[in-house]
């Protein structure tokens, strides 16, 4: 798949993913995308951990299904589906979160993006969620499933720690990537119109009608 706007409009977040290999070439492929990406000054403080080993998964697995069961689980629970989504939809994505909490470590690779930084600040993120974004729209391209997973931050010294991360290096996603086991397709959004102000906020823009 080449055309940008079909990748970005069908990069959905694939939960369900197969334990077959996946060929390291097409790893490479995926962050030579996310080190194409845009950062702050140009100073690459990025770095990448590529994780295959299946008991350091299963180690930050247990802190990934703590926060499951102590935070986002209820959450799911108490709440409305989101713009975009009925309530059919929202109980499949529901299932979809609770097979990846179950099977996070059979991914068979994780990259797990982090940031050199001693004193992260709110800004900090300009500078890697960009090339977490170009590997995600990559993998879509190369018919590779995978999610922005960040919940693991919930327990972030523990799963940190459980990573093998140094001091002054932190984690800021983990990327599951896989052969999907379901299909890809337009993602699931509001309205445009919704979201979209012209000048003034609250003030909708009527271009986005329909958009």
């Amino acid at each position: 798949m080449t055309d940008v706007f079909e990748i970005m409009h069908t990069t959905r977040a694939m939960r369900r993913l197969k334990p077959d290999p996946v060929p390291d070439e097409l790893v490479v492929r995926i962050l030579r995308a996310g080190a194409s990406a845009a950062n702050g000054g140009n100073t690459q403080k990025w770095r990448f951990l590529v994780l295959k080993d299946p008991a350091r998964k299963q180690a930050v697995q247990g802190w990934y299904k703590r926060a499951y069961d102590e935070v986002i689980g209820p959450r799911y629970a108490g709440s409305a589906p989101p713009p975009g989504s009925d309530a059919a939809r929202y109980h499949r994505q529901h299932q979809a979160v609770e097979y990846l909490t179950d099977h996070y470590a059979e991914a068979p690779v994780w990259i797990i993006a982090c940031l050199m930084d001693d004193k992260p600040t709110r800004w900090s993120g300009a500078s890697i969620y960009p090339a977490v974004q170009n590997m995600l729209l990559a993998a879509r391209a190369l018919g590779l499933g995978a999610t922005l997973t960040t919940r693991h931050l919930i327990f972030e010294a523990e799963a940190e720690a459980a990573l093998g991360l140094p001091p002054g290096v932190h984690s800021y996603a983990i990327l599951p990537i896989g052969w999907p086991m379901g299909n890809f397709g337009p993602v699931g959004r509001g309205p445009l119109e919704e979201i979209t102000y012209l000048d003034n906020w609250g003030e909708t823009w009527g271009v986005a009608k329909g958009g």
